[in-house]
C-alpha cells in the first residue's frame, strides 16, 4: 500500500481556466485521491479570494494532505501557509512566477496584480516541506528568484531543466516527474534529486 493511497493530493492551479491536457489535469485523474480547486467565476485575479478558494477545499478533508501547486498557485499556496494552520504533509511547487518584473502579454498587469493584493510576495518559511521545482528557462520568472524563494520558503530544490512555464504551451501535456515527486513528499522521504530529466520519455535521475 503507497502512502498516496491514504493521501488526498489537492492541486492548486494558477490563474488559468479549466485546461484538459495540462499535467496537473491529467495527474489528478491518475491518482486515487485527489481534490482540485477550481476556476474562479468572479475575482479571478483576487489573492484572497484564491487562498479562501483554497481553504474552502481543504476544509473538506480530512487525513493527510500533500498539496501540488503551479505557476501563481505557488504564491497562492504560500499565502494560504501564512494564515491558516491546517497540518499538511508536503507540498510541490512548480514554477512560481516572478511578480518583481513584468509578466508577458496575456498575464495580469502589475497594476492588476497590485490592486488585487499580490504584493509583497509571501517569502517567509513554510511550516511544511515542500519542493520547489523550477525551470531554467521559464518565461514568468529568472531562475535566481526562483532559488532565492527556495531558500526563503526553505524549500528543496529541485531543477527540472529547461521546461519554459511548464504548461501545454511549452509542450506538457504529462509531466512524468510529477507523480514520483508527490509520491516522495506524501512518504516524507528524503531520497529527492537536485535535478531531474522532465522529458516525456524520463523519469527521475540521479
Amino acid at each position: 500500500m503507497s502512502a498516496l493511497d491514504s493521501t488526498t493530493v489537492v492541486f492548486v492551479p494558477g490563474l488559468r481556466d479549466h485546461v484538459a491536457d495540462h499535467w496537473q489535469t491529467l495527474l489528478a485523474d491518475e491518482l486515487p485521491r485527489t481534490r482540485t480547486v477550481e476556476p474562479l467565476r468572479e475575482n479571478k485575479v483576487s489573492l484572497d479570494a484564491r487562498v479562501a478558494a483554497l481553504d474552502k477545499v481543504l476544509a473538506d478533508v480530512d487525513g493527510p494532505v500533500v498539496l501540488v501547486a503551479h505557476s501563481a498557485g505557488v504564491l497562492i499556496t504560500a499565502a494560504w501557509a501564512q494564515q491558516h494552520s491546517r497540518p499538511i504533509t508536503g507540498a510541490l511547487l512548480a514554477t512560481p512566477p516572478d511578480l518583481t518584473v513584468a509578466l508577458p502579454d496575456g498575464y495580469p498587469t502589475r497594476e492588476q496584480l497590485r490592486d488585487n493584493g499580490w504584493y509583497p510576495t509571501q517569502r517567509r518559511p513554510l511550516p511544511f516541506p515542500s519542493i520547489l521545482a523550477a525551470s531554467s528557462n521559464d518565461p514568468l520568472a529568472r531562475y535566481d528568484s526562483v532559488v532565492a524563494l527556495a531558500k526563503q520558503w526553505h524549500s528543496r530544490l529541485v531543477d527540472i531543466g529547461p521546461v519554459g512555464h511548464l504548461n501545454p504551451a511549452a509542450g506538457f501535456g504529462p509531466w512524468q516527474p510529477a507523480e514520483a515527486l508527490v509520491a516522495a513528499l506524501a512518504e516524507q522521504s528524503s531520497n529527492i534529486p537536485s535535478r531531474i530529466s522532465s522529458n516525456i520519455e524520463s523519469a527521475l535521475v540521479s
